[in-house]
């Protein structure tokens, strides 16, 4: 493997959406990560994209032989990923007390470790409207709008373990000793937040959806309707990219209240979506190419995939048919390798198995034990 974490080893065990991410972006970036699958895993594709890159043992942790087996993979790991509740790997007899002191041991939830609610279920919008940053989404008139779930699990979550382990990681190098990482969603949501609480607390933050710069208030930060029925987005924040913005629409900058006058974006907002319901998306999008007006086509995965600037950093690449993203961040002294396929649970059982030290019969009565899928 190439990439600057190819000398590092991760385990992890198999869960949904956050932690299997954290894996494939720490293998995308060159690291040895062997997943540990339930014997009851179904079978996977070249769709199941957060499994690229890695590989996999399907091990029933039920029994002592399974268990072992983890143990075994866990020593010889730097990084340990689990998104279980609090509790479980415990349970199982791989909680960080049965580990090394060396071990990095990465732990993604919802609520984190402890708490009221640690072992109560949720998702990305659970943690969101808890938090407080979902009360500040969406348009004033209807329900807070769900962002798919790419703030609480990815953001919040898979980005704040990867953080944590690899922040974890260079301490390691100064002490020797690992440690836990407890990476809650529920923490790093707000931590995320904190231009908005600083605007809050200056009184700049109405909280009052849909009437401030950056949640669809202010006529020049949202998306329009063009005559095609698509749309385009709109993001002229700095006055020096509003006056661009108004040149494009053929506007007379003379002519409009200014810019942050918040009475007068009502007006605003009417006469902006006037000027681009008046012609197709793309048409709009070839008559702002080259300017600072902040104004971009929506595009749907397909498109973006196809665009010149996305095309030309091979943003997306395309794996047995299935449109994924490529490898990032990109590095100039140790860049990565293309990402890898996806592997089935189980299909690399018996190379892990060789390099723990297992042969033929081992892994013979691995299976013939149940242990082993």
């Amino acid at each position: 493997m190439a990439g600057p974490l190819a000398s590092l080893k991760v385990v992890e065990f198999s869960g949904l959406g956050p932690a299997p991410l954290a894996g494939q972006l720490l293998a995308d970036l060159g690291a040895h990560v062997r997943v540990v699958d339930r014997a009851s895993a179904r079978a996977a594709d070249a769709s199941d994209v957060n499994r690229r890159g890695k590989q996999s043992i399907a091990l029933n942790l039920k029994t002592d032989a399974g268990r072992d087996v983890a143990r075994a993979l866990i020593a010889q790991s730097d990084i340990l990923i689990e998104g279980f509740r609090p509790g479980v790997m415990e349970r199982l007899g791989l909680g960080p007390e049965a580990c090394p002191d060396r071990l990095i041991y990465g732990r993604i939830t919802g609520w984190g470790q402890d708490g009221p609610l640690a072992q109560r279920a949720g998702h990305d919008l659970t943690y969101l409207a808890l938090s407080g940053a979902l009360s500040l989404m969406g348009p004033a008139d209807r329900p807070p709008a769900p962002p798919l779930n790419l703030i609480a699990d990815y953001g919040a979550g898979t980005m704040f373990l990867l953080f944590g382990v690899l922040a974890a990681l260079v301490e390691r190098g100064i002490t020797g000793k690992g440690q836990v990482v407890d990476a809650a969603m529920v923490d790093g949501v707000p931590a995320m937040m904190g231009l908005l609480h600083g605007m809050i607390a200056r009184g700049t933050w109405d909280v009052s959806r849909g009437s401030n710069w950056l949640d669809g208030g202010a006529p020049f930060y949202r998306c329009y309707t063009c005559a095609d029925g698509r749309y385009v987005a709109v993001a002229a924040l700095e006055p020096q990219f509003y006056t661009e913005l108004l040149a494009g629409l053929g506007l007379a900058a003379a002519d409009q209240p200014a810019q942050n006058d918040q009475a007068h974006w009502p007006e605003l907002h009417a006469r902006f979506e006037a000027r681009f319901a008046a012609r197709p998306r793309d048409e709009w999008a070839r008559h702002f190419e080259g300017t600072d007006a902040c104004v971009a086509p929506v595009l749907s995965v397909a498109e973006a995939a196809e665009h010149p600037h996305l095309a030309a950093r091979a943003t997306y690449v395309r794996q047995a048919d299935v449109l994924q993203s490529g490898t990032a961040p990109r590095f100039s002294r140790t860049p990565a390798e293309a990402p890898a396929p996806p592997t089935a649970p189980g299909a690399g059982a018996e190379a892990i198995l060789a390099e723990l030290g297992h042969d033929a019969g081992a892994i013979a009565a691995l299976r013939a034990q149940g242990a082993l899928a």
